[in-house]
């Protein structure tokens, strides 16, 4: 395999999601990278973000409401997705309940199970305080 060649607008895209909570799609990647690389695409936004997902430095959550969503932490967590207002949280609590239904998942399955990932819908703090 050959080595990937270093790049600055992959690296600024990979801090940003590693420094945001937010769960940003392509474009508010792309508006932000924009700041500091005037002239990257859309498209080598896409392609950067595709590929740290394969590389597994990033993880790509798929929404119902339209875009892909992008998270930076790769430790395995689950989100809340607000019904209301499509903000995407992280869920964090003790993993062990997760682990059992991985277990029998596996168990009742006819296969490998590698991963799993979980959305969680509902309300969120700030639109039930809005209601």
């Amino acid at each position: 395999m050959t080595a990937l060649k270093y790049s600055r607008q992959r690296e600024s895209i990979k801090h940003f999601l590693a420094e945001t909570k937010e769960h940003p799609t392509a474009d508010a990647v792309y508006l932000h990278v924009k700041k500091q690389f005037p002239n990257i695409s859309l498209g080598t936004v896409y392609r950067n973000l595709n590929l740290l997902t394969d590389l597994g430095e990033a993880v790509k959550i798929s929404t119902p409401y339209g875009g892909d969503r992008f998270d930076g932490c790769i430790e395995p967590h689950n989100h809340f997705l607000c019904t209301k207002c499509g903000r995407l949280l992280d869920l964090d609590f003790d993993m062990k309940s997760i682990e059992e239904v991985n277990r029998l998942a596996a168990e009742n399955f006819d296969g490998k199970i590698e991963s799993s990932t979980t959305l969680f819908y509902g309300e969120c703090s700030d639109c039930i305080k809005k209601s």
